[in-house]
């Protein structure tokens, strides 16, 4: 037993925690952590040292018990997310491609995917994956998704265990049974959630994407600027995922355009209430909206020798087809550009001066 002292890294709460060491040369484990404090005991799982692994620990004012459990060995890379990009430093050639180091004896990046001109000691990009052998693989190809996001994915195959996704590299997305909705079928087009799952470290794909979203806390304020996926519809009009975290409705007289489940796009937060329900909008807040929508009705204005028959008075829907906004946003911009006298009104239309 040594008594010398590091600082154990990647416990969150707990990172001023000094601990003992224990020398045991490339050895790396699985801790659980027990914090006990006054009245209040704190747990927390999936903490790691890079250090060679400790048996027992102290802080300046508490005895702090540990736990340490051998990992698997597809997991045990506890410095490399699985599903994610990760930056890892060459550390040997081979016939087959180039070992990145992993903290163990390190994950390899195919020859067809080895960049020209690297080194020994070079830093890499890459997205890590298990194999078919439960083998972590590097590759430089871009993934359509990573562990968090949300999208819409394609099935390629179905088996008795679940669907498999086409993910835009070598190996295909996994969604368990237990994960699908209504069953997947061949070619079907899915919303789904990627995710790592604790018990093996694999990327996995999940159809269940409102379990993962809530309201309870937010993250968001009325007038931010956010990203959209339309989640499903509804009898007010769409249900949107906002920043793949929480939920708002957007609703059907807000909707301008041809939109379904999957589409992403920028909007806002137009409202939130007291029960943290909120209320989302299509594009960008109050003027700004009004500025692109100008640089719109310009161009179409030159592009038509500088007459357009449309006016306050035009139908909405006629509005909507021809420029792809609302009457109310329409009246804005004209109202705009003719107090800049960039514009007139003419009976049947609007003209550029």
């Amino acid at each position: 037993m040594m008594n010398k002292e590091i600082l154990l890294k990647g416990c969150g709460g707990l990172s001023d925690v000094r601990v003992g060491r224990h020398a045991a040369a490339g050895a790396y484990a699985y801790l659980h952590v027990r914090h006990s404090e006054g009245d209040r005991t704190t747990v927390a799982h999936g903490c790691y040292s890079t250090e060679p692994q400790t048996v027992l620990a102290k802080n300046d004012k508490n005895k702090i018990a540990y736990s340490f459990l051998p990992l698997a060995n597809s997991t045990k890379n506890m410095m490399v997310q699985t599903g994610s990009y990760n930056t890892l430093k060459v550390l040997r050639s081979v016939d087959f491609g180039l070992y990145l180091d992993d903290g163990a004896e390190g994950i390899l990046l195919p020859k067809r995917y080895v960049p020209e001109g690297w080194k020994v000691g070079d830093m890499l990009s890459v997205f890590v994956y298990h194999d078919g052998e439960d083998r972590l693989i590097a590759t430089t190809d871009m993934p359509y998704g990573v562990v968090g996001d949300i999208l819409k994915m394609k099935a390629v195959s179905v088996t008795e265990q679940g669907a498999f996704l086409q993910w835009g590299i070598m190996k295909d997305l996994f969604v368990p049974k237990s994960k699908q909705l209504q069953g997947m079928l061949p070619n079907g087009e899915y919303l789904v959630k990627i995710y790592r799952d604790n018990q093996t470290g694999r990327a996995a794909a999940t159809e269940r994407v409102e379990e993962n979203l809530q309201n309870e806390s937010l993250t968001i304020a009325e007038g931010d600027v956010v990203d959209l996926i339309v989640l499903r519809r509804t009898d007010i009009g769409y249900l949107m995922i906002i920043n793949n975290l929480h939920t708002g409705v957007l609703h059907a007289n807000e909707v301008y355009q041809s939109i379904g489940v999957g589409d992403k796009f920028k909007g806002y937060i137009k409202k939130v209430y007291s029960n943290n329900n909120v209320d989302v909008v299509a594009g960008t807040m109050g003027y700004k909206r009004v500025e692109d929508a100008t640089e719109k009705i310009l161009r179409l204005l030159t592009q038509n020798n500088g007459y357009l028959p449309y006016h306050d008075k035009s139908d909405a829907e006629e509005i909507y087809i021809y420029f792809g906004m609302s009457k109310k946003t329409f009246k804005m911009t004209t109202g705009n550009l003719f107090k800049q006298k960039k514009i007139k009104f003419e009976t049947e239309g609007i003209s550029l001066l």
